[in-house]
C-alpha cells in the first residue's frame, strides 16, 4: 500500500507539471507560481482515499492480473481527477461555510493575499480535470463516458450542497424543514456520489464495462447512508440538518451533547451500524459479478467503524 501511494504521489507531480505547461494558456512567472502553490496547498493534502480507491477497484476488477505501469498511471490519473474535484468542492465549501481550518491548516481563502481570489482558484481547479482527461484519455473508447461521469457527479454534488445550504439558511431556525428524507438526500447527493460511486465508476469504465450494467440505485442505498458517510463537526452550532442540531453558543452545545450522552446515541448508532453492515454485505453478495462484489466489499471495509 505504501508503494502504491508513493507511485500515486509521483503521478501527481507529473500531472501538476503538465498543467503548469498547458499550451492553452500563456503563463507568467507569477501566475505559474500562484497556481502551483494553490494546487500543492489544496489537492494532495488529504487522506487520498478517493483517488487511491480507483487503483484498488481497478486491480480488484482484474481478478488477480498484475497491472502494467501504464494501467497504474491511468488509474492514478483518474484518481487524481477525483482529488482535484474534491479540492474544488472544499475550497468553495469553506468560503460558503465561513470555515477557519481544513485538514489541520488554515482554509485557503483565509491565507494572506488569497481571500476571494479563492473563488476563481476553485474554478481553475475544476477546469484542470478536463485538461487531464483530454491529455491522457482522449484516444480511449470510454473518453466521452468519463467526461459525462465527472459532469454528472459534479452536478449531483453541487445540487446536494444547495439543499444543505437552503435548509440551513443563516438566521432562519426552521425545524419544519428538517426530516430524515431531506437529511438522506443531502448526504446522498452532497457526499455519496463523489466519495464512493465515482471511484468505482472510473475503474469500471477503464475496465471496458458499461456503468448501467453494474451500478444502480442499490449501490447508493449501500453507500448513501448518512450514518456511514456523514461528518460531524460544527453541525450543532451551524443548525445543520444532521443527527446533531442546536444553537451556536457553547452552553447550548454542551447541553445538546449531554442529552446525546443521556440517550446513549453512540450506543444506538453502534447497533445500527452493525445491523447495516450485515444488510449491506448481503446486498453486495447478491451482485452477479464476483469482481464487483470484491470492489464493493473493499469500500464497505474502509468505512465500517471508521472514526473519521
Amino acid at each position: 500500500m505504501a508503494d502504491l501511494k508513493s507511485k500515486f504521489l509521483q503521478v501527481y507531480s507529473v500531472l501538476k507539471s503538465e498543467l503548469l505547461e498547458d499550451p492553452a494558456f500563456e503563463f507568467t512567472n507569477d501566475s505559474r507560481q500562484w497556481v502551483e502553490r494553490m494546487m500543492d496547498y489544496n489537492v494532495p493534502g488529504g487522506k487520498l482515499n478517493r483517488g487511491l480507491s480507483v487503483i484498488d477497484s481497478y486491480q480488484l476488477l482484474q481478478e488477480g492480473r498484475e497491472l502494467t505501469e501504464d494501467e497504474i498511471f491511468l488509474a492514478s490519473a483518474l484518481g487524481w481527477c477525483i482529488e482535484w474535484l474534491q479540492a474544488f468542492f472544499l475550497v468553495l465549501d469553506d468560503i460558503m461555510d465561513g470555515s477557519h481550518t481544513r485538514r489541520g491548516q488554515p482554509c485557503w481563502f483565509r491565507l494572506p493575499k488569497v481571500g476571494m481570489i479563492a473563488v476563481n482558484d476553485g474554478v481553475v481547479l475544476r477546469n484542470h480535470i478536463p485538461r487531464i482527461l483530454r491529455k491522457h484519455f482522449r484516444q480511449k473508447p470510454y473518453y466521452a463516458d468519463l467526461l459525462d461521469l465527472f459532469n454528472e457527479v459534479e452536478f449531483q454534488t453541487a445540487s446536494g450542497q444547495m439543499i444543505d445550504l437552503i435548509t440551513t439558511i443563516e438566521g432562519e431556525k426552521d425545524l419544519s424543514k428538517y426530516s430524515l428524507s431531506i437529511h438522506r438526500r443531502i448526504v446522498q447527493y452532497k457526499t455519496a456520489y463523489y466519495s464512493f460511486y465515482l471511484s468505482v465508476a472510473c475503474a469500471l469504465l477503464m475496465s471496458g464495462e458499461e456503468l448501467e450494467n453494474h451500478i444502480d440505485d442499490d449501490y447508493l442505498d449501500c453507500y448513501g447512508n448518512p450514518e456511514t458517510i456523514g461528518k460531524i463537526g460544527t453541525d450543532i452550532e451551524d443548525f445543520k440538518c444532521s443527527w446533531r442540531t442546536g444553537k451556536a453558543d457553547t452552553a447550548n452545545v454542551a447541553k445538546v451533547k449531554a442529552l446525546y450522552k443521556e440517550l446513549d446515541i453512540e450506543g444506538v448508532f453502534a447497533d445500527y451500524e452493525s445491523k447495516s453492515y450485515e444488510k449491506l454485505t448481503s446486498c453486495i453478495e447478491g451482485h452477479p459479478s464476483k469482481a464487483v462484489q470484491a470492489v464493493l466489499k473493499s469500500f464497505l471495509g474502509k468505512i465500517y467503524k471508521r472514526q473519521k
